[in-house]
C-alpha cells in the first residue's frame, strides 16, 4: 500500500517578497526557559518551580484537591511528582501522574528515572496501551488517561494510588474527562469510607482555569512561574488559501536570512503532507546558493518509528540548520531545545462526530486560540524568538478560544460501555465536566445495543454478558465484538494479527522519495480483497521471517511498529484464553475473514453507485477510496473500512472487499430502519 498524499503535492519554492508583517499591536507573547546541558541535579535546581519547591510542598501537604497552573518549561510535570515522593507526601501508595499521549509518558518517565538515577521500571516506571514498564518498586508511574481508566474497572476506588496527577488537562482527550468523574467519585467514597485519602492534583498549561477548580469542589488554584523570554508573534497580509505553500515560503524566508544556529518548528497536520513538505524541502535545499546553512529536515509523527522521533531532539551538525515539521504531538509535554521559530499553519486533524448519521470523520479544522498560544510558546524556550502564523490577525480573532472537548465531538461508544462497566448507577447523569449532547448519548446506547453490548429494558439500560466481554479487550466495541465473533468463522488466528495491526500506529513507511522503490517491493504483498488482508500479508511474511529488522528495512516496513503489534497481538490472545474461547486458523480461506470483518464492522460499510461513486450505508454520505489504499484503482461492489479521513474530500482508509449479503444478515432490523428511512 502507497502512502500517497490526497494533498496535491507541495508546490515548488517561488522566492518573493516576505508574506508577513509585525503584529500592530506590539503584543509579545511569551514562553519560557529550557537550561543548556549542565549535570542534572543543576538543571533541577535552575528549573522556575525549584524557587518554589517549600512553598508547594508546605500547600499540597494540606491539600486534597489542586489546580496547578505553570507553563510549559516550569518544570512542573517532572519535579512535582519527585518533590511529591522526596517530602513523603502520597508515600503510602503509588504517585500516578497521566498524560493524554504515550510519546509523552514514555519520555516523561525516562527523564525523571534519570533524574532519580534509577532504572526504568524501578522507583519510576510507566504504562501505556499494550505496554507496561514497572514494577513491584514503582512509586512514581507515569501513564496514559486511558491506561488509569483501564484500571479503574477493576479497582473504583484506585487503592493502589495515594496522589493521582492528571496532567495536561487543557487537552481534554475523552479519557481525560472520564478520568476527571472516576476520581473525583473514588476520592469521594474513600473519604466516606474512611480509607486512605486520594490526593488530586490537576495541572494545566492555560491559565482558564475555572472550570477545573469548580470541578473539584473550588480546589485551590496554584500559580508556577517559568522564565519569560518575549516571542514576536507575525501574521500574514492576506488570508492563505494554500497553507502548505505559505509553511514552504516562511521556512526558506527564515532559513536565507537567520543564523544556522537558529532552529524551526513547523505545525502541520498528519504523517502524508509531513512526509510530502519533508522532500520538498530537502529538494529545495539542495539547489540552494552558497553561504546559505545547510538544512536537515525531521518530520515528527506519531507513527514514525521511534529511533526517528528520537532524534529531533538531538542537536543538528556545525553549520546545519534543524527544520522539525510536527503534529500538534510537539504542542505539549515534550520539549525540543533550540527552536528559535514557530511556523503555525493554524491547522489541526481532529474528530468529528454526527450522532445524527453516526459517521466520525477524521478532518483538517482550525485550531483554537489556546492551541495557537500553545504553538507560540514553543518559540521562547531558550531565548526571545519568533512566531509567523499562517493566517491574518482577524482570522485569529474569530478563532474559538478553547479547544472543544473531544467528549462533546466524539463517538461515545467506549466511553458508555466503560462506565457501565465501573457499574455507574445512570450513565446518563455521569458527572462530567462537559457533558457530551445528550443524543450523542443516545447514539453511542443505540450503538452498543445494536453490537449486542447492552440491553435495553424500560427507562434502564443494562450490560449484556458479551457486553462485558467485550469491555475486557482495551479497543473500540466494534473490534472487541470482532474477536468475540471470530470463533464463529474459525479465523480467530487472522483476526487477531488484523485487529492488532489496526490498534498500533501504521506499520507502512512511505517515503515519498522513494515511491517507486516501496510499489515495487509491496507487489508480493497485495491482496484484491483489501487492505486488511494485505497487512495480514506483511505481518506472516515478518513472523514467518523470525521478525527480521534488515528485512523490515528492505520493505519499507516500520520495524518497531511491528514489533508492538506482536506484542499487542499476544495480549489480545491471552484475553481470549482467559475468556475461554477457541483460537482457530483459517490458514489460506480468506473468505471467513472477510465475513467476520463485515459482522463486526457493519457499520463502516459503503456500496457503489451507479455512477461510479461510494456511498455510506449508515446513512448516505458520499465517500472516496483513500489514495492509500490497495483498492485505489478497483471498483468493488461493497467494502467495510477502518476509518473516514475529510480532506479535499471524505476518504475511506483501511477497506476490505465484503458481500451486501454479510451485512444485511449480521443486522437485518438496522439496514431495514436505514432503507425504510433513505426512502422516506
Amino acid at each position: 500500500m502507497s502512502q500517497d498524499s490526497d494533498h496535491p503535492p507541495a508546490k515548488k519554492f517561488k522566492p518573493g517578497s516576505p508574506i508577513f508583517y509585525h503584529r500592530p499591536k506590539g503584543e509579545m507573547h511569551s514562553g519560557p526557559r529550557k537550561q543548556p546541558p549542565v549535570p542534572v541535579e543543576l538543571q533541577r535546581r535552575n528549573l522556575p518551580i525549584y524557587q518554589a519547591r517549600a512553598q508547594l510542598i508546605g500547600q499540597l501537604r494540606q491539600l486534597d484537591s489542586a489546580v496547578i497552573i505553570g507553563e510549559t518549561g516550569s518544570g512542573k510535570t517532572t519535579q512535582i511528582p519527585q518533590y511529591l515522593y522526596e517530602s513523603s507526601i502520597g508515600r503510602q501508595g503509588i504517585i500516578a501522574i497521566t498524560q493524554p499521549r504515550r510519546v509523552a509518558a514514555f519520555s516523561l518517565a525516562n527523564r525523571v528515572s534519570e533524574e532519580k538515577k534509577t532504572e526504568l521500571g524501578k522507583l519510576v516506571g510507566y504504562t501505556v496501551r499494550f505496554e507496561d514498564v514497572t514494577s513491584e518498586e514503582t512509586k512514581i508511574k507515569f501513564l496514559t488517561d486511558g491506561m488509569l481508566l483501564r484500571e479503574a474497572i477493576g479497582d473504583p476506588l484506585l487503592r493502589k494510588y495515594s496522589v493521582v496527577v492528571l496532567d495536561e488537562a487543557h487537552e481534554r482527550t475523552i479519557h481525560t474527562d472520564v478520568l476527571f468523574g472516576v476520581v473525583k467519585s473514588a476520592q469521594k467514597k474513600r473519604r466516606e469510607l474512611g480509607k486512605l485519602p486520594l490526593k488530586v492534583i490537576i495541572m494545566s498549561a492555560t491559565m482558564d482555569v475555572d472550570l477545573f477548580s469548580q470541578y473539584f469542589s473550588n480546589a485551590p488554584v496554584l500559580y508556577l512561574e517559568g522564565r519569560q523570554h518575549p516571542i514576536q508573534v507575525f501574521y500574514t497580509k492576506q488570508p492563505q488559501s494554500d497553507y502548505l505553500q505559505a509553511a514552504l515560503v516562511t521556512v526558506f524566508q527564515i532559513h536565507q536570512e537567520a543564523p544556522s544556529t537558529h532552529d524551526i518548528l513547523v505545525f502541520l497536520t498528519g504523517q502524508e503532507e509531513i512526509e510530502a513538505m519533508t522532500k520538498t524541502c530537502r529538494d529545495i535545499a539542495k539547489h540552494l546558493p552558497d553561504g546559505c546553512p545547510q538544512m536537515t529536515v525531521m518530520p515528527l509523527y506519531a507513527s514514525l518509528p521511534h529511533s526517528q522521533q528520537l532524534r529531533v531532539f538531538q542537536s543538528a551538525a556545525k553549520d546545519h540548520r534543524k527544520v522539525i515539521l510536527s503534529t500538534n504531538i510537539a504542542e505539549t509535554s515534550i520539549t525540543i531545545s533550540g527552536i528559535k521559530y514557530v511556523v503555525d499553519t493554524g491547522m489541526v486533524k481532529a474528530k468529528k462526530y454526527n450522532p445524527d448519521n453516526g459517521l466520525e470523520v477524521l478532518a483538517v479544522q482550525r485550531v483554537s486560540k489556546a492551541q495557537a498560544w500553545q504553538r507560540t510558546g514553543r518559540a521562547g524556550r531558550e531565548d526571545s524568538g519568533t512566531c509567523y502564523r499562517l493566517y491574518t490577525e482577524d482570522e485569529f480573532e474569530k478563532l474559538e478560544k478553547m479547544t472543544v472537548p473531544e467528549i462533546q465531538r466524539c463517538n461515545l461508544a467506549s466511553v458508555v460501555l466503560q462506565l457501565l462497566v465501573l457499574r455507574v448507577p445512570d450513565i446518563l447523569t455521569f458527572d462530567f465536566m462537559s457533558k457530551p449532547s445528550p443524543e450523542s448519548m443516545r447514539a453511542a446506547i443505540d450503538q452498543l445495543d445494536l453490537l449486542g453490548a447492552v440491553e435495553k429494558k424500560e427507562d434502564e439500560i443494562i450490560l449484556t454478558s458479551l457486553g462485558r466481554k467485550m469491555a475486557a479487550f482495551p479497543l473500540e466495541p466494534k473490534f472487541s465484538k470482532t474477536i468475540l465473533l471470530s470463533p464463529k468463522f474459525h479465523c480467530t488466528e487472522e483476526i487477531l494479527t488484523i485487529v492488532s495491526l489496526l490498534s498500533v500506529d501504521s506499520v507502512i513507511h512511505s517515503p515519498p522519495a522513494k515511491r517507486d522503490e516501496v510499489q515495487a517491493v509491496r507487489k508480493k504483498f497485495i491482496s484484491s480483497e483489501g487492505d486488511h488482508l494485505t497487512l495480514l500479508n506483511i505481518y506472516r511474511a515478518f513472523r514467518n521471517l523470525g521478525k527480521n529488522k534488515e528485512w523490515c528495512r528492505e520493505n519499507f516496513i516500520n520495524g518497531r511498529n511491528m514489533m508492538m503489534v506482536s506484542d499487542v497481538r499476544s495480549q489480545l490472545r491471552d484475553i481470549c484464553i482467559k475468556l475461554s474461547m477457541p483460537i482457530e486458523s483459517s490458514r489460506t480461506d480468506t473468505r471467513n475473514i472477510r465475513q467476520c470483518l463485515a459482522h463486526g464492522l457493519f457499520m463502516n460499510a459503503a456500496e457503489l453507485q451507479p455512477d461510479g461513486t461510494y456511498t455510506t450505508l449508515d446513512s448516505p454520505q458520499p465517500v472516496a477510496i483513500h489514495p492509500s489504499s490497495v483498492l485505489f484503482h478497483c471498483k468493488p461492489a461493497c467494502v467495510i473500512y477502518n476509518e473516514l479521513l475529510h480532506t479535499s474530500k471524505c476518504y475511506m482508509r483501511d477497506l476490505c472487499v465484503v458481500d451486501a449479503d454479510w451485512l444485511y444478515e449480521t443486522a437485518p432490523e438496522y439496514f431495514r430502519r436505514k432503507l425504510k428511512n433513505a426512502k422516506n
